[in-house]
């Protein structure tokens, strides 16, 4: 007879297995976490972003601690001085020559008073080279010449004299439109006036601002010799630093 086969190394009973002989299963692996590793020098470290927090924050305090003072100074030069704006009036209009020449050109001479007032108490203006005045009929320059300069101390009203000559084209269109006018006795004309100019604070004298006049005014005649009156008179005033 066949003998019997041998028994199995181990039977499995409710699932859970019994060691039978010398054969025991290998045990299940522990369970193991991987923890990956970062390098620290990777991330920017708090300290420095702090740092750098902490230097805009004190930027910031400054900028604002300048306007304040900025702003206070403001307001203690317009509580204690009052500023106001100095005026300029075309006072007078003296014609001296007004030659048409055969080649339709035109010789001008006029002698123009502005009266400059300064209403300001403790501020004076220093007017400075490099002004100009300009008449102009119809958009054709009539003559040209400048400001003298001087200082204009407070509480003061200047009349200043200021002799214009020129030589500009007049050809007939033009010539026939003044003859209109004249007909009328009412010729517009318009003085354009800059002047550098320095508002004077006791000793302090502050950087040059560059002042604009237009004055456009009606005048009865433009005949040499003879009073000019102004019929009526527009200002325009403007400042540029």
């Amino acid at each position: 007879m066949n003998a019997p086969p041998p028994p199995p190394p181990y039977v499995m009973l409710n699932g859970q297995g019994t060691q039978s002989g010398n054969y025991a299963p290998p045990p299940p692996p522990p369970h193991r976490r991987n923890v990956p590793c970062y390098n620290s020098d990777y991330y920017p470290k708090k300290s420095g972003r702090s740092g750098c927090l902490r230097c805009i924050c004190c930027c910031y305090c400054i900028l604002f601690l300048l306007i304040f003072i900025f702003a206070a100074l403001a307001l203690y030069f317009y509580i204690v001085y009052q500023p106001k704006m100095p005026s300029y009036k075309v006072k007078g209009l003296d014609l001296k020559s007004f030659d048409l020449l055969p080649d339709f050109s035109l010789n001008t001479a006029f002698l123009v008073s502005v009266e400059a007032e300064n209403p300001n108490k403790g501020i004076g203006f220093t007017y400075e080279p490099g002004s100009s005045v300009i008449v102009e009929y119809t958009d054709t320059t009539l003559c040209t010449g400048a400001l003298p300069s001087f200082h204009q101390g407070p509480k003061n009203t200047t009349m200043i004299r200021i002799e214009l000559k020129g030589k500009s084209e007049f050809g007939s269109g033009l010539q026939q439109a003044l003859q209109d006018s004249e007909s009328k006795g009412k010729i517009p004309l318009l003085v354009r006036i800059q002047v550098p100019v320095r508002i004077v604070l006791g000793d302090f004298s502050t950087r040059q601002i560059h002042v604009f006049v237009n004055c456009s005014l009606v005048v009865d005649n433009l005949a040499p010799g003879k009073k000019i009156g102004i019929l009526s008179n527009t200002y325009k005033f403007h400042f540029q630093l």
